[in-house]
């Protein structure tokens, strides 16, 4: 797994799009009207910036996964990230839906925990290489990286079939929220 910077944008962006089309958590954040696809680019574009800056992006030795981390307590306000959520609001959210995702990520991040803690925002893997371990392998040094932080791990999922994949690396269900669909929010103490 290697650190990655802006160079490594395009393919993150690409990755996560791909991995990501039809999850039902994403598409939920993302207007419907209009050119659906751009706006999911829009939105990974988005959560790139936002990890680059409070966070890490990461990708895995040969180029096929990818994962975004946040670190909540280092996110502040500053004047990029203020137009980072303008064209988020713009670009992908649209005014009409900005009432459900606001309060959506409000239950969300009334979950979380009042310590530093370390935030699996995305992780993904190309469409032709998933199920070859690549995204395990990718998650279980994240682990190793959270566990040298001395960081619990948090995340969501909407994905069911992924329930059992986190469970076997430790993770464990501490609540689910419903937002027309459920959203399974996981944690993962420290080793």
């Amino acid at each position: 797994m290697k650190k990655i910077g802006i160079e490594y944008k395009g393919l993150v962006v690409d990755l996560l799009c791909k991995s990501f089309k039809d999850n039902l958590s994403v598409n939920f954040i993302v207007n419907k009207s209009g050119d659906k696809a751009k706006r999911l680019q829009h939105l990974m574009d988005y959560s790139f910036e936002v990890c680059n800056t409070f966070g890490d992006v990461f990708l895995s030795d040969d180029d096929k996964a990818c994962a975004l981390v946040l670190y909540p307590e280092q996110k502040r306000f500053t004047f990029k990230s203020l137009l980072l959520d303008i064209k988020l609001i713009l670009q992908v959210v649209g005014i009409s839906n900005i009432f459900n995702v606001t309060n959506r990520e409000k239950a969300i991040k009334s979950n979380y925990p009042d310590a530093p803690f370390y935030y699996l925002w995305f992780i993904g893997v190309s469409m032709e290489d998933q199920g070859k371990g690549i995204g395990s392998n990718l998650l279980s040094e994240i682990i190793k990286d959270a566990d040298q932080k001395g960081k619990p791990v948090y995340l969501e999922t909407s994905t069911v079939k992924n329930i059992a994949w986190y469970q076997k690396f430790g993770f464990s269900i501490y609540n689910k929220l419903e937002f027309g669909y459920t959203l399974f929010l996981f944690k993962r103490i420290i080793s």
